[in-house]
């Protein structure tokens, strides 16, 4: 749980930037790329990322969002929807929240959640979802970006073996 709204800050900005970088890696033709019929795609994963961050609003933030509920065919439309997303959700947060308001609790399907504990829920949730994204990226043929460190391929361009 976050107990300052620097702490959020610092954390939502770099992990933003990783989840960018991702998004910034999609093709057109990769958001069709599915993990099991009957599940979603990765362009609907990638989607969901940008359409969940308004959930922030039930917590009592306002900001705008994406109206579409489907995943748009363009990989720059779903790419430009989180950049401006997770900029509205860090604005929102830092001109509408002081550090108190980080244990002001908000009632999120049945449970009571400190805004704090929301918004580190927010970030676990940007990750697990990163995580399905480059699976589906990889099978999509792309080039994964450098999340949290070097890639196959980053070991690769720079002539070293990659570790198994």
């Amino acid at each position: 749980m976050f107990e300052k709204l620097e702490q959020f800050a610092t954390e939502w900005v770099q992990e933003a930037e990783l989840t960018q970088r991702a998004m910034d890696a999609l093709t057109d033709a990769s958001l069709d790329q599915e993990i099991a019929a009957e599940r979603r795609t990765l362009g609907q994963i990638a989607w969901h990322l940008v359409k969940s961050l308004h959930y922030m609003t039930s917590c009592g933030l306002d900001f705008d969002g994406p109206s579409e509920d489907q995943a748009p065919s363009s990989a720059s439309v779903i790419a430009e929807g989180y950049r401006k997303i997770s900029e509205s959700v860090l604005n929102a947060v830092m001109t509408q929240w002081s550090d108190a308001s980080l244990h002001e609790t908000t009632e999120i399907m049945g449970e009571h959640w400190a805004n704090g504990a929301s918004l580190h829920f927010t970030i676990m949730h940007q990750a697990h979802h990163r995580g399905q994204m480059t699976v589906l990226m990889r099978q999509a043929g792309l080039t994964l970006p450098e999340i949290y460190g070097p890639t196959y391929d980053t070991w690769v361009r720079k002539g070293m073996a990659p570790l198994l």
